[in-house]
């Protein structure tokens, strides 16, 4: 007799438990060995902490109701926890250099074949404002990624809110902004252009609007970026050169259509590539507005890496070799 579990979920036998091992031990050590310690937070939230962080990451969570009848669920993001977590239990002295690792879960359609169930891992930088924090957490990201066994991967560099900015701007209604963002996250770029195309606006804007995503490359492509937009693609030319200073910029691509679905992101947002699959391997961002919705404002910006995923990218570059 066959005894099912819940679609997009999965067992992991001994061999490829002991790999998941050695990859979060070496991304463990990597960011203790950068200052971060380790934390942890609770696998069920209150469901009005989730939404209070982000509406989508409340929505596409489980839920349950405890014995007092409050509405739980479980989390489906690391990040605003430990938004809530700050904002409760620290002070508010000097930068907070923090890492986790964790189950996530997010609900998908039943037949999509996509996992339900996430083991993360990643690091969350408090208190440093600008450029600074956020060329220590893609350079530090990089490193663990290089301890972990890696050799191919990339980090793709945008801004999260160049487009919404570049929407306003240029006069998109605030009712198809929301469709225009969530094609742009999907990286659906055929189904962008068909509803820019739809719009009632000038043609240049239309065609700015369409352009603009599909500048990705070098440093090159922010001279090919201008107008509404200066603010944002100064912000990315800054950190550009912060993570030249480092000595990673030629693992950098920048990608001036690349957003983040979820909407607390305020600044620069990143994801990680590798050549050897066709999926990311984890994201972040900058979110200097996400704690201050749980209590005193901090500029923050983190990176989570989807573990099973790092090991099967693991598993592809080997193959390569």
């Amino acid at each position: 007799m066959i005894h099912p579990i819940p679609p997009g979920t999965r067992d992991v036998l001994p061999d490829e438990m002991r790999e998941l091992r050695t990859i979060k031990d070496r991304l463990r050590q990597t960011f203790e060995g950068a200052g971060y310690g380790e934390v942890g937070t609770p696998a069920l939230e209150y469901e009005e902490v989730l939404r209070t962080g982000d509406q989508n990451a409340a929505s596409a969570g489980y839920r349950m109701f405890d014995e007092q009848g409050q509405v739980l669920a479980l989390r489906s993001d690391m990040t605003i926890p430990v938004a809530r977590m700050v904002a409760t239990r620290f002070d508010d002295e000097g930068p907070l250099r923090l890492s986790y690792f964790g189950q996530a879960y997010r609900a998908v359609e039943h037949t999509s074949g996509q996992q339900r169930e996430f083991l993360q891992g990643g690091i969350e930088l408090i208190g440093v404002p600008g450029v600074a924090g956020e060329a220590e957490v893609i350079a530090l990201t990089l490193a663990a990624l290089d301890a972990a066994g890696l050799a191919r991967h990339r980090v793709g560099l945008g801004d999260g809110a160049l487009y919404r900015t570049l929407l306003a701007a240029l006069g998109v209604p605030p009712e198809n902004q929301a469709e225009l963002l969530r094609c742009l996250a999907q990286r659906d770029l055929v189904t962008l252009e068909m509803r820019v195309s739809e719009l009632v606006l000038a043609r240049d804007a239309r065609d700015t609007l369409i352009r603009l995503p599909e500048l990705r490359g070098g440093p090159e492509v922010l001279e090919r970026a201008d107008g509404p937009a200066g603010d944002a693609v100064d912000g990315l030319r800054r950190l550009y050169a912060a993570l030249e200073e480092k000595g990673v910029a030629d693992r950098v691509i920048l990608d001036l259509g690349l957003v983040r679905e979820l909407s607390y992101y305020t600044g620069a947002v990143y994801e990680v590539y590798d050549p050897a699959v066709g999926f990311t391997l984890g994201g972040g961002g900058r979110y200097d507005e996400l704690i201050g919705r749980f209590g005193a404002p901090r500029p923050a910006c983190g990176l989570t890496l989807d573990l099973q995923r790092v090991h099967v990218a693991q598993a592809a570059e080997e193959r390569l070799r």
